[in-house]
């Protein structure tokens, strides 16, 4: 309206008029070219498919989707990036002990963390500079309090993966005694170990998600031909459970020396339970103890006031009217 009031209405019509001819000639061409761009990839798709999975697959739509959220986080995780080779490999076996197994994990997730560490720290500027201002005597309070924020966001991704990959691991640990217990049924009963951690696989996804897809990865490795000691091995460095670790060096002996499977499964799953009774017998030797804080800080004073509190009151009154 002010470029019409100074311009004038009739002159400025056909800026107007051209503006809009080629905002929707530009429209028109990019939404051909995005079909052309669609119509390319789906043909090359299709002329040279990886497998007959990957024709229509609808996860290849959503791969290309967070294909470019992937690419960010990758370029944020350059600054984190481990340097030595052992810290690359102790974060990857992290990583794959939360569930997290792609190759790009480790980028992503140094790539969230170095967000997080940004996000708080604009968070943080804008929370405490309008509040304390720039002035010399607030700089030192300012800078503690914007960088305990950040650091709290620099952290959270770490404290994020350590809740995933304890709570993932109990889960293991829970649902392995039953694993175990059905994984000797199936091989005393004839079975092989492939076939008996298929059988178990089958038999426990309802209930048990997580244990029954480490051992169904172990199971297509071995399917795939790599030897049942390397299989072995990763599932328990993957899970990070030491019951399954146990369990894999006892299956890796039985394997390497020739004993029974069954004879070495059973002898795991008698020393696994002992185990568990002793952790059991141990935490209820521990409550005791563990329940005396809360009696002292909570119950007690309430006993105290119930209790003494009445004879207070009249020792309080008797001594007024003397």
């Amino acid at each position: 309206m002010i470029l019409a009031y100074i311009v004038g209405a009739q002159e400025i019509v056909p800026f107007l008029v051209f503006a809009g001819f080629v905002l929707g000639v530009w429209s028109i061409l990019s939404m051909i070219s995005q079909r052309n761009s669609r119509a390319q990839d789906r043909l090359s798709r299709i002329s040279r498919p990886q497998s007959l999975a990957d024709i229509e697959d609808p996860k290849l739509s959503k791969k290309e989707r967070f294909q470019g959220v992937a690419e960010m986080a990758k370029s944020f995780a350059r600054p984190l990036m481990p340097q030595t080779e052992l810290e690359q490999s102790q974060l990857k076996v992290r990583l794959a002990n939360a569930g997290f197994r792609s190759d790009s994990a480790v980028s992503i997730y140094l790539g969230v963390r170095f967000a997080c560490l940004l996000f708080f720290l604009l968070l943080s500027l804008s929370l405490f500079v309008p509040a304390y201002g720039l002035a010399r005597e607030t700089m030192i309070p300012l800078a503690i309090r914007v960088v305990g924020l950040t650091g709290i966001g620099f952290y959270l991704p770490n404290v994020i993966l350590w809740w995933i990959r304890t709570k993932r691991q109990e889960e293991i640990f829970l649902t392995l005694p039953d694993a175990l217990d059905l994984m000797v049924v199936c091989v005393e009963s004839g079975l092989g170990l492939d076939a008996a951690l298929r059988r178990v696989t089958e038999e426990m996804k309802g209930h048990a998600k997580v244990i029954c897809e480490e051992l169904n990865l172990a199971n297509f490795q071995l399917q795939m031909g790599r030897p049942r000691r390397e299989v072995l091995h990763d599932l328990g460095v993957r899970t990070g459970v030491d019951d399954v670790k146990a369990l894999a060096a006892i299956l890796i002996q039985a394997d390497r020396f020739g004993s029974s499977i069954a004879q070495a499964l059973r002898v795991q799953s008698d020393s696994m339970r002992t185990r568990r009774k002793q952790i059991a017998e141990e935490k209820a030797a521990k409550t005791a103890v563990q329940l005396i804080f809360p009696l002292v800080l909570f119950i007690f004073p309430g006993i105290f006031v119930v209790l003494v509190g009445p004879a207070a009151i009249q020792i309080s009154e008797t001594l007024g009217k003397k």
